[in-house]
């Protein structure tokens, strides 16, 4: 191996010291994994992460590490996790909540720094988003500007920041207010006096993460002046593609939450347009993304070059959502889960008043009986509740669901062609050669593995259960059609 960092990424991490914050999201812990065991040379990692249900946060690394995702690293370097290094804090907090020691410490030893850390909820308060995603931004660029040692920083914002642009172009999108002065208000006034003002402030923006994510974005690109920054944007972050294992996802949200809610025959209507292109992207693709703008961020840094940039990490095949959706219910009759609530089948519709009036048909008269059967039977109701999480998940995903959005892809490609040739076949993020079936397929067995913990190897009683399901929905359809039908014969008979 060429130890010439120029000639060899592997090579450049030797002896690099990388904070990541987000280190406990389903992002961080690929990131982890990929470093560890791809640069295996590298000096630490520090990791910011706060204590949580009574585990300190050395407990609860210990606890992530146990998971399959690092099954090959325990394997065959044990010795590689001794170079984690826990440090408590917390991004809602004012200076990411860090120690005076722990940042004294970070100034001295950091040379790479890599901010995924934010709330991914849509629904959070303004005040709770712009304290824990905009001004934790701006407190980890006042910390890197410290560093001794710093060569780069790799912020890791969302494809949607700019989320009224029909096309997202590879640069910074002026935000609707200052950052500096939503941070002060954000700071000065309470949760209540702040939501009043929530509506005014977000305008056309959809949601409160697009909103801060874009505030963010500001906050980069004016510390650039000072930094070796670099943004990427991934869009919809989904299971892995190939690394360390095919399918790995540890955590539901949006389209995957709307992927089970249908897979599992709960997701009934979905509000969106047929002909819109789904953006979704893997997560280790992502992972290799940030390791290479960190490699280029770095090298670019001594030269005459530009030590900022912006990076669309998007779908490499966009498929259309009508499309989607046959492929993935292709792939459930292939690969069906595990006790289905009905026969698996999803409407798309992109009229809201349609996608209403269906949700109550649908998704809430069947939940208000079924979970009245449940209480009268003595069990817990819980459908309704399920109903209302994914009609949530699904009005949030509808924004960008009803409109398409091209992206440009320059930057993206340039950097791919920098990567030395002898690295590509561990560090290239272009899967564009990928079988788009094939992943769809990945994905569906990485969710009944690792989200609904479902054995790969029961497929039989799976489609058992499908089987009886169909046959179920059939006899009570033909049921509910001849009684429809009886009934309008006694009425016209009696006339």
């Amino acid at each position: 191996m060429t130890t010439d960092p120029a000639k060899s990424i592997p090579a450049f991490y030797v002896g690099q010291s990388i904070l990541l914050t987000g280190s406990t999201g389903f992002l961080g812990k690929v990131f982890v994994e990929k470093v560890l065991r791809s640069c295996p040379d590298v000096r630490e990692i520090f990791l910011v992460m706060r204590p949580k249900k009574g585990l300190s946060v050395a407990q609860r690394l210990e606890k992530i590490l146990h998971l399959p995702l690092y099954e090959k690293l325990r394997n065959e370097q044990p010795d590689s996790f001794k170079k984690l290094i826990p440090i408590s804090g917390d991004a809602k907090e004012k200076d990411l909540g860090l120690s005076a020691s722990d940042k004294q410490m970070l100034i001295e030893r950091v040379t790479i720094v890599v901010h995924g850390a934010a709330s991914v909820r849509f629904n959070n308060s303004l005040k709770f988003a712009i304290l824990t995603n905009t001004r934790a931004t701006r407190d980890m660029c006042i910390l890197a500007q410290k560093m001794k040692n710093l060569v780069a920083f790799v912020y890791v914002s969302t494809a949607f920041a700019p989320a009224n642009e029909p096309f997202i172009d590879e640069k910074v999108y002026p935000p609707i207010y200052d950052w500096q002065k939503m941070i002060d208000i954000a700071e000065s006034l309470d949760e209540h006096s702040l939501n009043i003002f929530t509506a005014k402030c977000l305008g056309s923006t959809p949601n409160t993460y697009i909103f801060t994510k874009h505030l963010s974005e500001g906050i980069i690109r004016d510390y650039s002046s000072s930094l070796p920054c670099a943004i990427i944007r991934p869009s919809s972050i989904m299971p892995t593609i190939k690394e360390p294992m095919p399918g790995w996802i540890d955590n539901v949200y949006g389209p995957i939450g709307l992927f089970l809610g249908g897979g599992k025959g709960i997701l009934r209507v979905a509000c969106c347009a047929k002909s819109v292109s789904e953006d979704l992207v893997p997560a280790d693709i992502v992972v290799k993304n940030i390791l290479v703008i960190s490699w280029k961020l770095a090298l670019t840094n001594s030269t005459t070059d530009s030590k900022f940039f912006v990076l669309n990490c998007v779908n490499q095949f966009p498929m259309a959502y009508g499309s989607t959706v046959k492929l993935l219910f292709s792939v459930l009759h292939e690969i069906p889960f595990e006790r289905p609530l009905w026969v698996p089948n999803t409407i798309l519709t992109d009229n809201l008043l349609i996608f209403y009036v269906l949700t109550i048909l649908l998704h809430i008269l069947p939940a208000i009986m079924i979970d009245s059967i449940l209480y009268v039977s003595g069990r817990r109701p819980m459908l309704f509740t399920l109903m209302r999480r994914l009609y949530v998940a699904n009005r949030a995903v509808s924004y960008f669901a009803l409109s398409d959005r091209k992206f440009g892809y320059l930057n993206r490609l340039n950097l791919l062609n920098s990567i030395p040739p002898n690295d590509l076949e561990d560090f290239s993020y272009d899967y564009t050669s990928s079988d788009i079936r094939q992943f769809c397929r990945i994905s569906a067995i990485g969710c009944k593995k690792f989200l609904l913990n479902e054995d790969i190897s029961r497929l039989d009683i799976a489609h058992a259960n499908r089987k009886r399901m169909y046959l179920f929905v059939t006899i009570l359809k033909t049921t509910i059609f001849i009684g429809i039908l009886w009934t309008i014969y006694k009425y016209i008979y009696s006339l």
